[in-house]
């Protein structure tokens, strides 16, 4: 699916033809290869066919989802951390993944929940939990980044429809310990096919802007061409978005440039304090509807 840098001591994934194949209604299980921490494994399978995969956008239904199959059968810890985050308790879910580290992909199927904001929820969830776990096993939230950046690549045979934005949420809460994740996030836009990239861009757009000033600070991967050069491709890739036809891309572009502290890049795109087309924004625990003009108007007035 897509081309990416990855860090060091892991294989390239290769440009594929994932999405083309998963619209055609093939399904997979598969996982990757070495051990899983706390027993288990990732497995890929058909969304509607169990796991919990729940509702995925109209374009993407019948693909192949992410999901973890604990020790035997009903280990799943999965209904508890569905309730909790329905409740917003994502502090005694991150408790939870301190006692028993698989809640970290426990949560990963619950991203995409029929419930737009339990899923957001689980994506701030695997942040705040990844934060607690890594402390004390940093090796662990390694693990669970490469896997997610494993499940975007042809190889996978699956799936992970917000690893990008779960893997910013991890790595805005521990940036230091595993910058070489951040450009591999926020290049996604770079180097992901447009055929694959109209289905991720907003999230992507989602990711780089919770990562925030992160991302603007380690968008230069060590060893290549220096981090400015890549940060201002991905800048440009951002305010490109401005002009995209979907309002959603749009209004995620302005709050994404907004958190970036680049909101200076909006002052001559005057029409868009105008743009009245609406939007769903994950912010703050909430999952609120905006307009592109209020987002915008935002950025301008605490730019």
């Amino acid at each position: 699916m897509i081309g990416t840098r990855s860090p060091p001591r892991q294989d390239r994934p290769s440009p594929g033809r994932e999405l083309r194949d998963q619209r055609s209604g093939a399904g997979w299980h598969g996982q990757p290869s070495g051990p899983v921490e706390g027993g288990g494994t990732w497995s890929v399978q058909a969304a509607g066919t169990g796991g919990g995969a729940g509702v995925l956008p109209g374009a993407l239904r019948g693909a192949a989802a992410v999901s973890w199959s604990g020790e035997a059968a009903g280990d799943s810890m999965k209904p508890r951390l569905r309730e909790l985050l329905a409740g917003n308790q994502l502090e005694e879910v991150a408790r939870l993944a301190e006692q028993r580290h698989r809640v970290l992909g426990d949560l990963v199927p619950l991203t995409y929940d029929r419930d737009a904001l339990v899923g957001w929820r689980a994506v701030e969830a695997m942040g705040l939990a990844a934060g607690r776990v890594a402390d004390r096993h940093p090796e662990v939230v390694r693990e669970c980044l490469r896997r997610l950046h494993w499940l975007l690549s042809e190889e996978s045979g699956g799936v992970c429809w917000r690893a990008p934005e779960a893997m910013a949420e991890i790595l805005r809460r521990c940036p230091a310990r595993f910058p070489e994740y951040v450009p591999i996030v926020t290049h996604l836009l770079l180097e992901m096919a447009e055929e694959d990239l109209s289905h991720f861009r907003a999230g992507i757009l989602w990711a780089i802007g919770r990562l925030g000033r992160t991302a603007a600070d380690l968008s230069g991967a060590p060893g290549t061409e220096p981090a400015h050069g890549r940060t201002d491709a991905v800048l440009a890739a951002v305010r490109l978005a401005l002009d995209h036809e979907d309002p959603q891309v749009r209004g995620i572009a302005v709050w994404a440039l907004t958190r970036l502290g680049r909101a200076d890049l909006l002052t001559d795109r005057a029409e868009l304090l105008h743009d009245g087309a609406k939007l769903e924004l994950y912010e703050n625990g909430d999952l609120r509807r905006a307009t592109v003009a209020a987002l915008a108007r935002r950025a301008l007035a605490t730019g």
